[in-house]
């Protein structure tokens, strides 16, 4: 099938659309990962990194980012003839947050991105989903030259619930990258049936 048509003789497929968040803190691959994944060409937000920003702006860590989300990116995956995923990558920037109401309004999940090196960048992404029970998927992602941890230990680091999956993740890779957001929707799907089962007394 051909993405909006079907083949001859079948009826039309209507697909089912889904909205994902890409968080994470600044520089730790929400842009690539978009890119990365997406089928169309995706929209970015992206302004040169200026002088007038570095004191707000850490690039600690990722001083050879020039680059920075300003709204938002935006992408598209189908990962079956009757399931589309619609991305949208937050900006990372503490001062870019007021958009992140809008762009949570409507989504089935998160996607929460961490650099080991910088963990703490991403405490706010993970507040952020927790006080308004969006469920979420940390994805670890895997930076050249940067120690790798087991699953265990940065969950234990970041403090998370042990129903949160944290999976290891290169954001520049399709298939790694497609495998967290179907970790996402599979997720979802079992935090919105936990919710709905009724108490037993």
């Amino acid at each position: 099938m051909i993405f909006g048509r079907s083949e001859r003789g079948k009826p039309p497929v209507e697909p089912v659309t889904l909205k994902i968040l890409v968080a994470g803190g600044f520089g730790v691959g929400k842009t690539t990962l978009v890119g990365a994944v997406s089928e169309i060409k995706p929209l970015r937000t992206e302004e040169v990194l200026t002088e007038a920003g570095r004191p707000v702006d850490d690039t600690s860590g990722v001083e050879g980012k020039h680059t920075t989300t300003v709204a938002m990116d935006f992408g598209r995956i189908t990962l079956r003839e009757d399931l589309v995923l619609y991305l949208f990558g937050t900006p990372g920037q503490d001062r870019f947050w007021f958009l992140w109401d809008e762009l949570a309004s409507g989504s089935l999940g998160a996607v929460v991105l961490a650099d080991t090196r910088r963990l703490e960048d991403c405490f706010a992404a993970v507040d952020y989903f927790e006080r308004r029970s969006i469920p979420f998927v940390m994805g670890v992602n895997c930076f050249e030259g940067s120690a790798r941890y087991p699953v265990d230990e940065v969950r234990q680091a970041l403090d998370l619930d042990d129903d949160v999956p944290v999976v290891l993740c290169d954001a520049r890779d399709r298939e790694s990258a497609k495998e967290v957001l179907i970790e996402v929707v599979q997720h979802a799907m079992a935090y919105g049936a936990d919710r709905r089962e009724p108490v037993t007394t």
